[in-house]
């Protein structure tokens, strides 16, 4: 069980990012403790299991049920940097935030927290639809329940680790698999309907990741069931596209009047004004203000 060291820019937080991590007893997908994170992940047909605790200027990486040859440490950088979304470059936000009346005090508080995202394309709009319309707590009910039940298991020393199920064995469930797991039928309709597109190839992160901003959203709501909120959400949390702005999210809305002391929610015309500002840095301002609630 070697370690290794992985770099991090000035502008990251592990704790911050931890603390993420840690906000469901329910998630099935990572293992916190107070300082560290495991993590399970594919590597073409095996997986590796590997542990991350946060020091100066890096993190130290373990991995933990294979040996860490080059390749495997390598799959574990590149992974772990689109997880904490390493290379973007934080300053300009940060500069642009220090005269924001509404941001100037969040990125002084949480300076470092930066977008922990789901690498996995399939995963996170799987995870957005099960969202849709319900509150987190049951959110991340509905996804043990689905994890536990058609995920990957791996168990190492009486601790069980999961892997997030593959879109080939989704595409072949139906009603009577997903309603009993408390899943509506829509939620169960559109699931399904993901993973088929995956499944078939009509729909990859490979073809996504290739495409400018608003091509990306475009071709992700072709899919029956991902609308405008699902499709930023994705585009923020597995490409980190910065201009990716879920306008129609309630968490920004009630952060927008909470922090202006507002008697009632802004309209969506409001929300877009505030965001003019913005430009080029939606998905982050709109990371900071969730992180306000």
């Amino acid at each position: 069980m070697k370690s290794f060291n992985i770099p991090t820019p000035q502008e990251f937080d592990f704790e911050l990012c931890l603390d993420f991590l840690k906000r469901s007893p329910r998630e099935l997908l990572h293992r916190c403790n107070e300082v560290t994170v495991r993590k399970l992940i594919r590597q073409g047909q095996d997986t590796i299991l590997f542990e991350l605790s946060g020091q100066r200027d890096k993190m130290k990486a373990k991995v933990l049920n294979v040996d860490a040859t080059p390749e495997t440490k390598q799959a574990v950088v590149r992974y772990v940097g689109e997880w904490f979304d390493l290379k973007t470059d934080l300053k300009p936000f940060y500069q642009l935030a220090s005269d924001d009346k509404l941001l100037k005090d969040l990125v002084v508080k949480f300076y470092g927290y930066r977008i922990v995202g789901q690498p996995d394309l399939f995963e996170s709009l799987a995870w957005a639809i099960l969202g849709q319309q319900i509150n987190l707590t049951f959110a991340y009910t509905l996804k043990q329940r689905f994890v536990e039940q058609f995920g990957e298991k791996l168990v190492m020393r009486d601790e069980d680790y999961y892997l997030f199920p593959k879109p080939e064995v989704v595409a072949l469930l139906n009603d009577s698999h997903l309603l009993p797991l408390q899943f509506s039928r829509q939620k169960s309709k559109y699931v399904v309907i993901l993973a088929e597109a995956f499944a078939s190839g009509q729909v990859s992160k490979d073809q996504i990741k290739q495409l400018p901003f608003e091509e990306a959203k475009a071709a992700l709501m072709k899919i029956k069931g991902i609308g405008n909120w699902t499709a930023n959400y994705a585009l923020m949390k597995t490409f980190h596209y910065p201009e990716a702005f879920p306008l129609e999210d309630a968490g920004v809305h009630n952060a927008i009047k909470n922090l202006k002391n507002m008697k009632v929610k802004p309209t969506l015309d409001q929300v877009r004004r505030a965001f003019k500002k913005y430009k080029g840095w939606e998905a982050y301002a709109t990371l900071y203000l969730w992180k306000s609630l």
